[in-house]
């Protein structure tokens, strides 16, 4: 039997998320991100069309790779402004029962001890449907915004990410008891003390003696998400991640990358299937071929090219204002994202050029996308699914809401047909909806953090 394809519309609380430029088609409404109204129609949205969520990026500084400054970030809306994500979650949650939310958070620039309160509550808030996707950035800017000189190194990072997982699994698993909360009205005990402990911690980055300031929430732990792929990232995705996003490339590269998690995750005791992954796509579609290209055409009208190359500069850490279109682009050892460096030479050649690159960004992004009818596009879509062994989607807005439009009324009806999507949601948390267990995995590392029950 076919393995269902899920899917995540992929979004950030901004008006210029991936797709640079779109904002100014006419028919767009992501300028409306700061109405609380749009997230919870959005969500309602997503719901009836039996999405399984909404992954929600985030970054905390502005992308001033570009000509050294943040100018064209401005003028363009390349991810700027941008609000914070978790505050719009609780709205859509209380609008629907079974859309998950991924929410990204950069664990540099959070104290572990307030940070785990933070999406405890909103796992208690939300019923179970918190995912957190792990993230160290990328961006100066976002270390000087908070008195350092810069990002460390990028290895160095993950060190750091990895001591500060040790901290939340303490928090989330082992504080509070699943017995704890006795209720108890009648001798006036809400909690036994007794199962209730201090965390102590004295590591390299952090220093902690404090106990959880929330009872066990749902999940406990949210699920986890990651979405580096470097070589050190896929290290830290075996050990910790549930979910794995990686960027969407060719085929044969993006499932050696797949393949690769999957057996390191397999060489630390976990199991295969204790990881989903999910690749990044773009998707303009119709009722015909036609139909498609010509709302393609539309749509890469309002494309931007300076703001493809802004974005593009910060997450590759490139000032491409520097080169000729033909120049040879010299990447260097680059501190941002290592995994789309990488990603760019596998598919432009050691000897890429700001040409080569901006012919990848039709639609202001380097996210080449699929084009075609609906049926094309499920053919596409399952085709990903046999050949590279991902599990489902993170699917990048372009003009909003109608790609989500086209998607729920085109093609999730053929994947249904097919048997390749679900016709209703099964019930529980989202890591009971992905996994089948409310709870991570006793193989998991953070089991070994879990109070002696």
């Amino acid at each position: 039997m076919a393995r269902e394809i899920r899917f995540n519309a992929f979004d950030m609380n901004t008006v210029g998320h991936i797709q640079q430029g779109l904002w100014a088609h006419p028919r767009d409404q992501s300028h409306r991100y700061a109405e609380l109204h749009y997230w919870t129609d959005y969500a309602r949205k997503l719901e009836a069309g039996l999405f399984d969520g909404i992954f929600l990026a985030d970054v905390v500084g502005v992308n001033d790779v570009y000509g050294g400054r943040a100018d064209a970030a401005v003028r363009g809306a390349v991810q700027l402004p941008v609000n914070d994500p978790m505050m719009i979650v609780p709205a859509m949650a209380g609008v629907t029962q079974h859309l998950a939310f991924g929410i990204t958070v950069n664990l540099t620039y959070e104290p572990p001890f307030l940070f785990a309160r933070r999406m405890s509550t909103l796992d208690h808030l939300t019923g179970g449907r918190i995912g957190w996707n792990i993230v160290t950035g990328y961006l100066d800017s976002a270390a000087k915004a908070i008195g350092l000189d810069g990002i460390a190194a990028h290895d160095d990072r993950y060190d750091l990410a990895d001591e500060y997982m040790e901290i939340m699994y303490r928090l989330w698993e082992g504080s509070w008891e699943d017995d704890a909360v006795l209720f108890d009205r009648a001798n006036r005990i809400y909690a036994d003390a007794a199962k209730v402990h201090k965390i102590n911690h004295e590591g390299k980055q952090y220093r902690l003696d404090a106990m959880h300031l929330c009872a066990p929430s749902p999940q406990r732990t949210p699920v986890l998400y990651q979405a580096g792929s470097s070589t050190r990232g896929r290290q830290f995705a075996a050990t910790h991640a549930e979910c794995v996003f990686v960027n969407g490339q060719k085929v044969e590269g993006v499932k050696a990358i797949v393949d690769d998690i999957r057996s390191r995750a397999v060489s630390y005791g976990r199991n295969e299937d204790d990881l989903q992954v999910f690749v990044g796509a773009t998707i303009v579609t119709g009722r015909t071929e036609k139909e498609a290209r010509e709302k393609f055409e539309d749509y890469r009208a309002y494309a931007s090219s300076e703001g493809a190359l802004v974005h593009a500069a910060a997450s590759l850490g490139i000032d491409f204002s520097k080169y000729d279109l033909d120049e040879p682009i010299e990447t260097g050892k680059s501190s941002a994202i290592v995994s789309n460096v990488e990603a760019m030479t596998r598919t432009a050649g050691p000897q890429w050029t700001k040409r080569k690159l901006l012919e990848q960004m039709v639609l202001g992004s380097r996210q080449a996308p699929m084009v075609g009818s609906a049926e094309q596009i499920a053919d596409k879509l399952a085709a990903w699914m046999d050949e590279a062994g991902v599990d489902g989607f993170n699917l990048s807005r372009t003009v909003v809401p109608e790609c989500f439009d086209n998607i729920i009324e085109l093609v999730i009806p053929i994947l249904q047909e097919r048997g390749l999507y679900k016709t209703a949601y099964s019930d529980g948390t989202l890591r009971e909806k992905l996994f089948g267990t409310p709870r991570l995995a006793d193989r998991h590392i953070a089991a070994k953090y879990r109070t002696a029950r």
